[in-house]
């Protein structure tokens, strides 16, 4: 640590305008990582933070079911790497689903990561979401407020059980018709498969949710998109506010589901 340039290895009196600089080791590198030569769709980017599109069908972090090399965590060392960054070391802030898109922040170096973590766990993270759910959503806005448990009978699903955790998802009702809704969600709690846990449990299931629901013609995953997010940069003095694009397989299936709205 430093005031005003000079060294300070001690707890020492910070006077009004002083300058307090902090500096960090360097970090161990995570070369246990493999590295990947696809393409990111990068969003933001800054010294601090790197945001990213996540396509469908791509783990977030490396797992015993993903192919070798073939996660965002993998991709983004790549990246990393071709850049030639001082600092290759990949830190995950938000994850999603396998099988969701969109928008996921990976911090630069572990003051971000711990400076982002800090407002997730305060809920001061804001992301919204847009799902196409299977049936017509009866309100134009609503919470659905229901612990989620793990399902007994299963290492991965979850199930709404009095028994788990307190889960509040807040939607508002975009488009419909008697066959499907397309909701914009946000969440208030960070629930493992909150969305479609809450979705489900009300009857409403999302399309192609294979797990808690049924196959799609239309689409061959669940239609949800993390489509915006934003967060306070205490590097910058200011929110970052990113935003993105509906998939083509989503949109498709939105389009062709939606085609006769009701309004």
């Amino acid at each position: 640590m430093q005031i005003n340039g000079v060294d300070k290895w001690a707890v020492d009196t910070v006077n009004y305008l002083d300058k307090v600089t902090l500096i960090l080791p360097p970090e161990t590198a995570n070369d246990n990582v493999d590295v990947s030569e696809a393409p990111i769709d990068i969003i933001y980017e800054d010294q601090d933070f790197l945001i990213m599109n996540k396509p469908a069908g791509v783990a977030t972090v490396p797992a015993h079911n993903v192919p070798v090399a073939d996660s965002l965590v993998n991709r983004v060392k790549g990246y990393y790497k071709r850049q030639n960054y001082e600092n290759q070391v990949t830190h995950v802030a938000t994850r999603l689903d396998r099988n969701t898109s969109g928008l996921v922040v990976f911090p630069k170096h572990r003051f971000a990561h711990a400076v982002l973590d800090e407002q997730l766990k305060k809920h001061l993270v804001k992301k919204n979401y847009l799902a196409l759910i299977k049936g017509k959503v009866p309100t134009e806005h609503g919470y659905i407020d229901a612990p989620i448990q793990r399902d007994p009978n299963s290492f991965v699903k979850r199930m709404v059980g009095k028994e788990g955790k307190a889960s509040v998802t807040e939607y508002w009702r975009q488009e419909c018709n008697i066959q499907a809704s397309l909701i914009k969600i946000r969440l208030h709690t960070g629930r493992t498969h909150q969305i479609r846990v809450h979705f489900a449990s009300l009857g409403f299931p999302l399309i192609g949710d294979k797990m808690y629901g049924e196959e799609s013609r239309l689409i061959a995953r669940q239609a949800l998109h993390c489509y915006w997010l934003s967060f306070y940069s205490p590097f910058k003095g200011e929110n970052i506010t990113v935003s993105a694009p509906l998939p083509s397989d989503f949109k498709n299936a939105k389009d062709d589901l939606l085609s006769a709205k009701e309004y």
